[in-house]
């Protein structure tokens, strides 16, 4: 298979008005040989851009693209040995499964032997054997991404392009599709690179995961590392679901106790930072983060002191799992837990924060402090 490499890569557009827009700006980083890497971010954050640039589907503005150690800036698409599999499926509507998964290989004159071999161990592969001389119209949603995603493998590329292939499936679809990529990707041994909104599909697939926000790299880690040490506020609001919550606030000081107070006189303490970092944001704005399950509502003994006592709104049973959400000042803080008996609606309760968990935002850099 292969490495793909990404070197101060770029791409602008002009509008009407000759003004310049980058809808990726400046991105690096290196696909390693039969990894499954996954770029994630909201719509137009530039992520399709940057892979329809490694497919060569779009010209490179700006830094070089090399795979295998081979710069394809210049390189047209079937120059670069990859295959890709597209959100719309793009399968020819005329033909039979059969002849979709072996029209590639035909162009490139394989024997008949030779083709009817791949195509027959390939649908093995993806469970659509019994589908072959049917026409797209006829299969589901989920068989004709198999063709489509048995298109691209039969080619045997040194790297596969994924753009959002699940978005147009079912919840139940796109679970069970997620596990067959998965075992796809083992028993090719193959790179993957993969583009989505969706955040869980980054977080089951990925081997590591580019978070991307308006054109720009925001961190590249392993999931559980995106999930438990984001580096800036954008990767800590986007991973994660229910996302965390964050809270505004200011630094005081009380004695040797560092607090940061919120709206309603709500006071949680600093312990984890030390006395340097505390005073140099004493008076000045922070920002904390939070996950839902690092949240204790304090119903018994040993749950510790509480931080706050605030109102409950709302709250959702989910069977494995409880949502309890809590009026905040002026907005909303949610706190997962074991489910547990019905609460009642408007009844004050007392929370408490896990300290450990706590992230520390620069309330005006936005990145994370601790």
């Amino acid at each position: 298979m292969a490495e793909v490499k990404l070197e101060h890569i770029s791409k602008v557009y002009e509008d009407n008005k000759r003004s310049q827009q980058k809808a990726v700006n400046d991105i690096s980083f290196t696909v390693h040989d039969k990894e499954f890497m996954v770029i994630v971010g909201p719509s137009g954050c530039g992520k399709s851009t940057l892979l329809r640039m490694i497919a060569g589907l779009e010209e490179i503005s700006e830094g070089t693209l090399s795979i295998d150690s081979v710069v394809m800036n210049d390189r047209s698409p079937k120059e670069r040995d990859i295959a890709m599999v597209f959100q719309n499926y793009a399968l020819y509507p005329h033909m039979t499964v059969y002849d979709n998964m072996a029209f590639g290989l035909k162009l490139k004159g394989h024997k008949k032997a030779d083709i009817k071999e791949r195509v027959t161990e390939t649908a093995r592969l993806l469970e659509i054997e019994d589908e072959l001389y049917r026409k797209p119209k006829a299969l589901s949603g989920g068989q004709r991404q198999r063709v489509a995603i048995g298109r691209a493998i039969i080619r045997r590329p040194k790297v596969f392009l994924f753009d959002e292939p699940l978005s147009n499936l079912d919840a139940k679809l796109r679970s069970q599709m997620r596990i067959e990529l998965q075992k796809l990707h083992r028993e090719l041994a193959a790179t993957m690179i993969y583009v989505t909104h969706d955040q869980v599909e980054a977080m089951t697939l990925g081997t590591r995961i580019a978070v991307l926000n308006k054109g720009k790299l925001m961190q590249l880690d392993t999931p559980l590392h995106l999930y438990n040490v984001p580096q800036n506020r954008f990767v800590a609001g986007f991973i994660g679901s229910p996302t965390m919550n964050f809270i505004k606030g200011t630094v005081e000081q009380n004695g040797q106790s560092f607090f940061v107070t919120q709206t309603g006189n709500c006071k949680i303490n600093l312990p984890a930072i030390n006395s340097g970092m505390q005073k140099k944001y004493i008076s000045k704005p922070m920002e904390l983060g939070v996950r839902p399950e690092h949240i204790i509502i304090c119903e018994e003994e040993g749950d510790g002191k509480p931080d706050c006592m605030l109102t409950v709104s709302a709250y959702e049973n989910m069977g494995n799992e409880q949502l309890v959400y809590f009026i905040f000042g002026d907005q909303t803080l949610i706190v997962r837990r074991y489910p547990k008996d019905t609460l009642e609606y408007g009844k004050e309760k007392g929370i408490r924060f896990n300290p450990d968990k706590v992230l520390f935002i620069d309330g005006a850099s936005q990145e994370v402090i601790m």
